[in-house]
């Protein structure tokens, strides 16, 4: 008997130009020969709620998840409703799994979430070799509501527990568990692992002899190429895929094909197919009715038209792409939209509604999360540059009105005069405007200078501090603990020359005990006061020990992770600032926001020249506009620490949603 629940893969594409956008799609590894009208008819005539009804709409299900989602979601759910009303496990199983799989693709994580946990209690005792595969497939599907939630050492623990079940059960479904793999890993930046699993996916796919798999994971292995700018190779593996994805003839598969090439033709300036495949590729969108994609396409389609100078067309798709980002509320899409329009306009010479465009587009950057830094990034980049590219052409425009003055001084003596006048007064505002540049520029630089005065002071009070925890510290371990042990000793050998009651001997006993506590508790005192470990070991293993201990005390679990940080060698005051965050972070975590977990992440981005840190929680959170009239001396502390390493912090948090906090700090 066959499964019920289809081969479903989610798979993640990279989509170039302003950014990069993750879509977990829906495919399918069965054939696309369906005749939709006959099995609705089928459905429609049984009009018996039974086991073979939940079939047939489940196989219709199965047909249409990928392509045409307009009538699946009442099939599913007649579907799981007759399953439950007959106690049909393998129906609720297969029914919850393709509901799973319906909200996750329309972004709807937390009603996929419900799905999911449900499909796994009917999943996870079942023995059924189905059974086993199904569940391996929501362990894919979870993994790309993980990715969603940037949780990506989540996404990949789920997608390695897929990969183990399937290299046992299903060796046709690995191809797309390893271009999954290879996602996180290039979302993590680290692309050599990334590009060692989209090889991988390719030659898995290809011993399965999958057309369709074979394509998907040669398109997968070309968006990385792009994404990396390695587009002669991307074009070379697309003319050698050609064939096959013309041979599978998949709606999904052609979206992704033609877009790849027209990304390709638009990096070699052949604008003409780089238009031609964008629009057969915008095509495809519609006939699957992917509204996510379809934003996607039109974004490099509209700078491709303008590029080439097809302004009014250009401006007909940039219409659409704005449109449809804002009903379908799809941000990402909008900005780029806004970006686009500021392009056009500029083209135009239209710089007032470029400029209206191009700051609509700086206000939307800014609401985004901090998981959109690298478009704020961009967004300030493209601002400054047309700024300097308005502010050359109102100097280019002030020359030729000075040009057209001294040809009409040439006519009369009125004209002299009135041209001489008006040459003043420009003249005036140039020199005026100067002045006033120049003082900015000397208040900027008083300003920075003012900064360094104070993060040179902030750096001096926190060496000072270190110092002194340090001094205390050794003084507390060697001096009062020395003293404490020896008083230990002494009682002790006291004890063995006295005779007393069994009474006093208890009592004896009970002040030895607390002696050992004190000396404990003063070491422990010590330790927090300046690590040994972080000085001997450095942070890795310090800050691994920090979460080892927080964990034996039982307040709270704590998570660390690391990456690209064993082995390299980091300042001392580098070392100890970030130690000293950590722990008040986990403080404040535990204290205020009465957390249960804590995960704490450190990478050290050698490119970048970055330390790289996250410390999450799942505790109350807090509104973040309160920390400056906050007078708390927590997270003031942890200011200043980043601020006198010249770092940055971004806070993420919301009541009830918990607290995430990026900091970043140069290494040098």
């Amino acid at each position: 008997m066959a499964a019920l629940f289809p081969n479903k893969v989610v798979t993640l594409y990279s989509v170039l130009l302003c950014s990069i956008l993750l879509l977990f799609s829906s495919t399918l590894l069965m054939s696309q020969s369906h005749n939709l009208d006959s099995m609705e008819s089928k459905i429609g005539l049984h009009s018996t709620r039974d086991t073979i009804k939940v079939r047939l709409l489940l196989d219709y299900a199965r047909a249409t998840l990928n392509d045409n989602t307009t009538k699946l979601l009442p099939f599913l759910e007649e579907a799981a409703s007759i399953s439950r009303e007959k106690e049909f496990r393998r129906g609720l199983q297969s029914s919850y799994l393709m509901l799973q799989i319906y909200y996750s693709d329309r972004g709807d994580v937390e009603l996929a979430r419900v799905y999911a946990d449900t499909a796994y209690r009917y999943l996870k005792n079942d023995t059924n070799k189905s059974a086993i595969t199904d569940l391996a497939w929501l362990h894919n599907n979870m993994a790309g509501d993980y990715a969603r939630l940037a949780d990506y050492q989540q996404a990949i623990d789920q997608l390695t527990k897929a990969a183990t079940i399937f290299e046992q059960h299903n060796q046709e479904a690995l191809p797309a568990i390893y271009s999954n793999i290879a996602l996180m890993y290039g979302i993590l930046l680290l692309p050599e692992r990334a590009l060692e699993y989209d090889r991988k996916a390719i030659t898995a796919a290809e011993k399965t002899g999958n057309q369709l798999s074979i394509a998907r994971r040669n398109l997968g292995y070309v968006a990385r190429l792009i994404t990396l700018k390695n587009f002669k190779e991307a074009e070379v593996i697309l003319n050698k895929i050609e064939p096959i994805v013309m041979a599978v003839d998949n709606n999904s598969t052609y979206i992704f094909f033609y877009q790849n090439k027209g990304l390709v033709s638009q990096h070699a300036s052949d604008y003409k197919n780089a238009i031609y495949y964008l629009k057969k590729s915008y095509s495809y969108t519609l006939k699957n009715d992917d509204k996510l994609m379809q934003v996607t396409i039109l974004n490099p389609l509209t700078s491709v038209l303008s590029d080439a100078g097809e302004f009014s067309e250009a401006k007909i798709y940039l219409d659409t792409l704005l449109a449809k980002s804002l009903v379908h509320k799809i941000r990402s899409a909008e900005l780029d939209a806004y970006r686009n329009y500021a392009q056009w306009y500029q083209l135009q010479k239209d710089y007032k509604m470029a400029n209206g465009f191009l700051t609509k587009s700086i206000q939307l950057s800014d609401s985004l999360s901090s998981e959109e830094m690298r478009e704020k990034i961009a967004a300030m980049e493209t601002r400054f540059s047309v700024e300097g590219k308005n502010n050359e052409i109102k100097k280019l425009q002030a020359e030729k009105e000075l040009q057209q003055l001294q040809l009409r001084q040439k006519n009369t003596l009125n004209y002299i005069l009135m041209s001489s006048a008006l040459a003043l007064i420009l003249i005036f505002l140039l020199v005026y405007r100067n002045y006033q540049n120049h003082r900015k520029l000397q208040q900027q630089r008083i300003s920075e200078l003012e900064t360094e005065k104070q993060l040179a002071a902030t750096e001096a009070v926190l060496k000072g501090e270190e110092q002194e925890r340090a001094r205390l510290a050794k003084d507390l371990h060697d001096g009062l603990g020395g003293m404490l042990s020896g008083i230990k000793h002494s009682f002790t050998n006291m004890k063995e020359n006295l005779i007393m009651t069994p009474e006093n001997a208890q009592a004896f006993e009970r002040g030895i005990d607390l002696l050992d506590k004190s000396i404990k508790e003063m070491r422990r005192v010590a330790h927090n006061m300046m690590p040994e470990i972080l000085i001997q070991f450095g942070l890795d293993t310090a800050l691994k020990e920090l979460c080892l201990e927080i964990n034996r005390n039982g307040s709270m679990n704590a998570t660390y992770q690391s990456v690209e940080v064993e082995g390299v060698q980091l300042e001392q005051n580098l070392s100890v600032t970030t130690y000293r965050v950590v722990q008040e972070l986990a403080n404040n975590a535990l204290k205020h926001a009465h957390a249960r977990n804590l995960l704490v992440q450190v990478h050290i981005s050698q490119e970048d020249n970055l330390l790289l840190l996250t410390v999450e929680d799942d505790g109350k959170g807090f509104d973040v506009s309160l920390l400056e009239k906050s007078g708390g001396m927590g997270w003031r502390s942890i200011r200043n620490r980043i601020e006198s390493v010249k770092g940055k912090i971004d806070i993420n948090t919301g009541t009830g949603n918990g607290t995430s906090v990026l900091i970043e700090i140069p290494l040098s």
